[in-house]
């Protein structure tokens, strides 16, 4: 087996393009770096500036490389091997390379597609578009029509159709399935550290406003387990500690991480941005630079050992609130990956949510790679 065909390219005072004129600029870079493809499907991310262009670069890739069906998003900033692109123009592709039968795009033309591998998916990559208001609810029901795990991210930005090659999706996602036949293995880094034990939400005001948690006032709860310091400037401590609720029924340390949106000092209450009630249990969690070195580590390693021996490539979907904004500069997330793996295929896209099972995470990377056949 070969390494799935990649290539990426943004413009930037170094390369690989210097001169921003169009799209062909980047594509044609991308189709000197693309090994042959012949089969698949393709992936393909791109940033806010090539947004209006995706119909015409689809259909560009689809005569120079055979491959039909694409499928992918348009992101603020994208990601490849040890690159990030932000804030430029910029596109990176892969084609998965997989035998017929295997892949399915959607949503699409039955034509097109493997109704065996649509009714009875492994692993199904995921482009949502926010814009849609059934987007949410039709996570889980794609999980559970077709018993697929769902990896990916919800796409932010500018652009008025962020899905690649199903602008038009009525429930508001668009990617690929894929069958057993494949492997992969996935993982998902949360970024973030607990400062405090796990606690149960005992009252909540009218307004969905948490009152009390373990019988106590919501914020004097917070104060003790964030500690003194932190707990002198509420304004400061909101963008650095989060609420977090833990995943029913998980075997692992597993939580949904929300933003802690307002406090009532008067009355003790907090107001999270997530829907809770009495019973409902949440924890608070500190976000730096240091956990989430700490935690992608973690995940690596783990997904490397379950990956087994050589891998075909990668997909990376991360939050637009990671990158340089938490790693410092240097592609450090991109860098780990490749510390772990090698020089692998790895493309993907910064959203504003990551899909991981059938769940919406925020502020957390979730990796998927396609380790080679036994």
């Amino acid at each position: 087996m070969t390494a799935f065909p990649y290539a990426h390219a943004g413009v930037g005072p170094d390369g690989p393009v210097t001169a921003w004129t169009g799209w062909r600029d980047l594509a044609d870079h991308c189709l000197s770096q693309l090994a042959p493809p012949h089969r698949g499907v393709g992936l393909l991310y791109v940033t806010d500036p090539l947004a209006g262009d995706i119909p015409a670069i689809t259909g560009f890739l689809a005569r120079e490389t055979g491959v039909e069906a694409w499928r992918g998003a348009v992101a603020p900033a994208i990601c490849a091997t040890g690159a990030e692109y932000f804030d430029v123009p910029a596109m990176a592709l892969m084609v998965l390379d997989l035998p017929e039968g295997v892949a399915a795009p959607f949503p699409g033309e039955p034509a097109k597609s493997d109704l065996a591998v649509a009714h009875g998916a492994q692993l199904a990559v995921v482009h949502a578009d926010p814009r849609q208001p059934a987007v949410l609810d039709a996570m889980p029901g794609l999980a559970k029509a077709t018993g697929a795990y769902l990896v990916g991210g919800l796409t932010s930005g500018s652009a008025a159709a962020p899905l690649v090659g199903a602008p038009d999706a009525p429930s508001g996602l668009a990617g690929v399935l894929l069958s057993d036949a494949v492997p992969v293995a996935t993982g998902l880094t949360q970024g973030c550290s607990p400062v405090g034990p796990v606690h149960r939400v005992t009252r909540v005001d009218e307004q969905g406003i948490v009152a009390e948690l373990d019988d106590r006032p919501a914020l004097d709860v917070l104060k003790e387990d964030v500690g003194e310091l932190l707990a002198r400037d509420l304004g400061k401590l909101a963008g650095h500690v989060h609420a977090a609720v833990p995943v029913s029924g998980s075997d692992r340390a597993d939580y949904l991480v929300r933003n802690l949106v307002g406090f009532d000092p008067d009355d003790g209450r907090i107001a999270i941005a997530e829907e809770l009630g009495p019973g409902d249990r949440v924890m608070f969690v500190r976000r730096d630079p240091a956990a989430a070195v700490e935690d992608m580590a973690r995940m690596l390693d783990d997904v490397k050992r379950r990956a087994g021996g050589r891998v075909r490539g990668a997909l990376y979907h991360s939050c637009v609130a990671r990158g340089p904004h938490q790693f410092g500069p240097g592609a450090r997330e991109l860098s780990m990956i490749a510390e772990a793996f090698g020089d692998i295929p790895v493309v993907g896209f910064f959203g504003n949510g990551e899909i991981s099972h059938d769940r919406l995470y925020t502020y957390t990377g979730v990796l998927t790679v396609f380790p080679e056949p036994s």
